[in-house]
């Protein structure tokens, strides 16, 4: 059974917002003990006494600075910084933690608080990537789902997601990308401006036989002869 730590006293709740922040130039996690600089000469160790009898050990000057010793509370933090303004899967969280060295029990806690109080959610996350990246970038479904894929969304939540956008869009969408692109391809010969826009089209992930028919379409309707481009490109 995972230890559960209760949220520091003084700590904002997730669900209201970011805590006590730390001071400009510190990350949660990083430093090591305090180390005063250091130079040549007699001087330089009476100076490096004095400021270490001044400032106190090394983990009295971590808390009067604010750095959080505690490790879910580093990882509370981390968390919110990361999800101010750009929201994140749980997996991009996670790495993140792991790369900062967080103990894998208190990432897991604060992980899941986030979870059950909706700041971190996979599945709306999803759905609003779909909707950006299909109607801003004209992405197709494949293309989506690798994208999706490699922000660690689970496969189901994906299809859902994925639910909302149908063939009959997909392929609209793909005619507004060949309409956009055609003027710049004429002049060049047919053969050409066929490789050009549907290679335009399978970087966004339409499939060969949907890139080919809607390139097609579009060569037909400025006049050009389209005998011959049935088979694939």
């Amino acid at each position: 059974m995972t230890r559960r730590t209760e949220w520091p006293a003084d700590a904002t709740d997730p669900s209201t917002g970011p805590g006590q922040g730390l001071p400009t130039g510190h990350t949660a996690g990083s430093g090591g003990a305090y180390e005063p600089e250091t130079g040549f000469g007699e001087g330089a160790g009476r100076s490096t006494r004095s400021r270490t009898r001044s400032s106190g050990s090394p983990s009295s000057s971590r808390a009067e600075k604010g750095e959080p010793r505690d490790p879910v509370e580093q990882a509370r933090n981390i968390c919110l910084r990361l999800l101010t303004g750009t929201p994140r899967t749980r997996k991009q969280l996670a790495d993140a933690l792991r790369k900062r060295e967080i103990p894998d029990e208190a990432a897991e806690e604060v992980l899941s608080r986030f979870e059950d109080v909706g700041l971190i959610d996979d599945a709306a996350f999803a759905d609003a990537w779909v909707e950006s990246r299909h109607h801003g970038r004209g992405l197709a479904r494949r293309a989506l789902v690798r994208e999706l894929r490699t922000k660690g969304v689970d496969a189901a939540v994906i299809d859902e997601a994925l639910g909302q956008l149908d063939s009959e869009q997909e392929e609209a969408t793909a005619r507004e990308l060949v309409a956009r692109k055609l003027r710049s391809t004429r002049g060049l010969e047919r053969d050409k401006r066929l490789r050009r826009l549907a290679g335009m089209l399978a970087r966004k992930g339409y499939g060969e036989g949907m890139a080919l028919r809607v390139v097609r379409q579009a060569l037909e309707e400025e006049g050009e002869d389209t005998e011959g481009l049935d088979e694939p490109f």
